[in-house]
């Protein structure tokens, strides 16, 4: 792959590209934008061509500089190229074969393997231990193979303070052949004094047309990839898992009817076993997405799965907030209008919103290893409980 092939992210490059031309790139970025939008290829791509031995500079037409400027009216007429990888040298053969000694991805899971932490427990944050071992220790050694060291700091949402406090001094001055990238899906999680340090380049959700025609790409059509683009809300890369998913057999759009179909007639009494029914699908679907990323770890894909289920109910509370609100919104469940209308008929478009709240904490949940039989069955009480008895 190559900077060229990024997907619909023209601005965000348009901003590294003028940058790299008039040899004033910022030390540290902020890659922010929802998850699967293209924050961590552009990055992984942008290290191979910082890496790069022979960086290739090829000139655009008219066309191509005139579509940039229509994007993004800051775009600099004096940029005359576009730089990229060449994909032959050493330094991008080894990029590509994930053995780049000078690229570093840090990610959570590390925790596993720094000194004094050693455990095979999934963390929930980035831990300190992790920054100081990955990143901040290995800063001073001076690159092996290329001019640059590229670090790239995955879920940088997940930093607590202690980990943002240990980076501030190498956010502000890391050595001169160092380049920090921090890929984040929620900025309001990074203290102030993080991203006052680093230049944030914000990646645009992608128009759900285009989505469409990539799910197509795939093999999945019609009302399936109708359904999955909606869900997704822009991010390519979850509509696409979710289309590999379908395609192993992880049933979710046939699990999303019978779910829609079962909350548009759900009473309290249905809660215990409609919490049991909700586990099942989360295994089954969780046993699909092994089959195809065995790489990922088993808690992880548990939780991944386990989101997916509460999304499809938010998907539907949402649908009835606007069928209230407006009944010409398009709906992400237009497949089942009739469903969500009667949804629409037991809550007010207030009552959908405080239960959407409630199912986005039911989230943090998840990620904080609360019991999954609990959360389904807590996040099911409050689908039913009024707000004078809410839960």
């Amino acid at each position: 792959m190559s900077l060229k092939e990024i997907f619909c992210q023209d601005k965000a490059i348009s901003i590294l590209q003028r940058g790299f031309a008039s040899d004033k790139m910022p030390h540290a970025y902020i890659f922010a934008g929802a998850e699967g939008v293209g924050k961590f290829k552009t990055a992984r791509e942008w290290a191979k061509m910082l890496l790069c031995e022979n960086p290739i500079i090829t000139a655009e037409s008219a066309e191509t500089a005139e579509k940039k400027h229509e994007i993004n009216s800051a775009y600099s007429a004096t940029i005359s190229g576009f730089a990229d990888s060449c994909g032959a040298c050493e330094s991008c053969r080894l990029f590509e074969a994930d053995s780049h000694p000078d690229f570093n991805l840090i990610y959570k899971e590390l925790l596993e393997f720094t000194k004094d932490n050693k455990s095979k427990k999934t963390p929930v944050d980035l831990a300190i231990d992790v920054i100081r071992e990955f990143l901040i220790e290995k800063l001073s050694t001076r690159p092996t193979l290329s001019k640059r060291k590229v670090y790239v700091i995955s879920e940088a949402e997940r930093l607590n303070d202690s980990s943002q406090n240990a980076m501030l001094k190498v956010l502000e001055e890391p050595p001169g052949y160092c380049t920090i990238i921090l890929l984040c899906t929620r900025m309001e999680m990074l203290l102030a004094t993080t991203k006052s340090r680093c230049r944030t380049v914000r990646f645009l959700s992608i128009d759900t047309e285009r989505i469409i025609d990539r799910l197509g790409a795939m093999g999945l059509e019609g009302e399936k990839a109708q359904y999955f683009a909606q869900l997704s809300q822009g991010s390519l890369g979850q509509g696409c898992q979710w289309a590999r998913l379908e395609l192993a057999d992880a049933n979710i759009y046939q699990t999303k009817k019978e779910l829609v179909s079962s909350l548009a007639t759900y009473k309290l009494a249905d809660c215990l076993t409609l919490a049991e029914w909700l586990l099942e699908k989360g295994k089954k679907i969780a046993a699909a997405w092994e089959s195809i990323e065995n790489a990922t770890s088993k808690t992880d894909i548990n939780r991944k799965a386990q989101k997916i289920l509460i999304q499809i109910i938010i998907s539907a509370l949402h649908d009835a907030m606007k069928i209230n609100i407006a009944e010409s919104q398009i709906l992400i469940n237009s497949d089942q209008q009739e469903q969500i209308k009667s949804i629409a008929e037991r809550f007010s478009s207030e009552q959908s919103a405080e239960k959407i709240a409630d199912a986005y904490k039911t989230m943090q949940w998840i990620e904080s290893n609360v019991n999954e039989k609990l959360i389904f069955e807590q996040l099911l009480l409050n689908l039913v409980v009024s707000d004078t008895i809410k839960v």
